[in-house]
């Protein structure tokens, strides 16, 4: 495993591993509100490292990334920080795998970079939008009863959420040690960074019917957190997309590694074979 410290927009430093074949496709993984790197640890260890170039960042704010104030509400931020990686470690029309939030950062990046120097996209229980009411009605409300606590400053607070919160994201009981590891990375995160994140106002349906790269879309039917129109709504408006229903909640890639795994595997293959044609000119 390789780190990287990479300096992302506005000066922000960036913490990035990498694994697997330096010679394969790259896939870069981008995690969810309040997690890191780690999350990913059932992909970077496994047998896609065989055949690809394995990357994973800490988002701004998370992990051992910087994590300073008032830096997380400008879309343009986010994009910097997708094309900083992108460039320092010479990724090669990489894979763009988003877990949750991790989706609309690799929309940032779309918005104000395009998608010439990316291979696809692939929306891991993956959000599009925030902050209208458009938004509020794919989420449930498991979510929106946590966010208070999300929020909380107070420590005791604070773990006491994720105490409750990272259980309910898994269809399956997590043994202790991985839920001692996943309440570690998430309390590490300061509540000014989970407030200033879901503080944005983001819309992307303008974005997405433009989008031409090839497309995933993985939800699983028992996700805690998003309705099955989430992953409806996104097929409807990228028509090409792919989509993959495994028996999971909000976190396939660790519930169900192996199939994952493989669905990940067969659309990066894809992702190297396909051009989406240009939409015709009237």
């Amino acid at each position: 495993m390789k780190t990287h410290k990479v300096t992302g927009g506005g000066a922000v430093r960036l913490q990035v591993v990498e694994t697997g074949n330096p010679g394969g496709r790259p896939v870069l993984f981008l995690h969810g509100i309040s997690q890191c790197s780690l999350a990913w640890s059932r992909q970077l260890d496994s047998e896609l490292a065989r055949d690809y170039r394995l990357v994973a960042m800490d988002l701004r704010g998370h992990g051992l990334s910087q994590k300073p104030r008032d830096v997380y509400g400008d879309s343009r931020l986010w994009a910097d920080d997708i094309h900083a990686v992108i460039d320092a470690l010479n990724l090669e029309r990489p894979v763009l795998s988003g877990w949750s939030y991790g989706s609309l950062v690799f929309l940032d990046y779309i918005r104000h970079y395009g998608e010439d120097r990316i291979g696809g996209i692939h929306f891991v229980g993956g959000v599009t939008k925030l902050g209208s009411d458009a938004a509020m009605s794919l989420i449930k409300p498991a979510f929106l009863n946590f966010v208070p606590g999300l929020f909380a400053t107070d420590v005791e607070e604070s773990v006491r959420t994720f105490e409750s919160f990272l259980p309910t994201c898994f269809n399956q009981a997590l043994s202790a040690s991985d839920l001692y590891l996943m309440l570690g990375y998430n309390v590490s995160v300061p509540p000014h960074v989970r407030q200033a994140m879901l503080s944005r106002v983001i819309d992307n349906d303008d974005l997405l019917p433009r989008i031409r790269k090839p497309a995933l879309i993985t939800q699983g039917p028992n996700d805690p957190f998003l309705r099955s129109e989430n992953a409806d709504q996104l097929k409807a408006v990228i028509a090409h997309a792919q989509t993959h229903v495994p028996n999971t909640g909000h976190t396939p890639f660790w519930e169900d590694a192996a199939a994952f795994n493989q669905r990940l595997r067969a659309f990066v293959e894809t992702c190297s074979a396909t051009r989406i044609p240009k939409p015709a000119i009237a």
